[in-house]
């Protein structure tokens, strides 16, 4: 499972001309399933992308996470992250995750995070998306969970 984790001030998503969702202060958050991924990898991002430090203490450091400072959560769907580009130039999107499981494993992690965070908005997996965001900082960072390895 791959998350591009983008510290905003604001982020959100319309589709056909409607916001479907919105936040304020908070994480925009990509997410992508590669071929492999399950339940745990998605859980094992979320719990990352959960306690992952990118606000700034009274210090001035990362030291608190979206949890910490109660900030909102947009997960949006985005097969594009686990495009293949070492070669040519088209992407090959082989990487990914079939659609109906991708569908699935973005399902899954959506769930949980509603269960675990307060305050969670999501694009629509398949649907032609706009995105806007305000980066704050700007702070982005590529978080990855792999499966395990099959031993031969």
């Amino acid at each position: 499972m791959i998350g591009l984790l983008q510290r905003v001030t604001q982020a959100s998503v319309v589709v056909e001309g409607e916001t479907i969702g919105a936040i304020r202060h908070g994480l925009m958050v990509l997410v992508c399933a590669e071929k492999g991924d399950t339940a745990r990898e998605a859980d094992a991002l979320l719990a990352k992308l959960l306690g992952y430090r990118v606000f700034s203490d009274e210090a001035g450091k990362m030291n608190r996470s979206v949890t910490d400072v109660e900030g909102g959560l947009l997960l949006v769907p985005q097969f594009t992250l686990a495009a293949d580009t070492r070669s040519g130039t088209r992407p090959s999107f082989s990487p990914a995750a079939l659609p109906a499981d991708g569908r699935r494993l973005f399902e899954h992690f959506v769930r949980q995070a509603r269960e675990r965070h307060g305050n969670v908005e999501t694009g629509r997996f398949g649907a032609d998306m706009q995105v806007s965001l305000t980066n704050d900082g700007p702070v982005t960072f590529w978080l990855r969970i792999d499966p395990p390895k099959v031993s031969s």
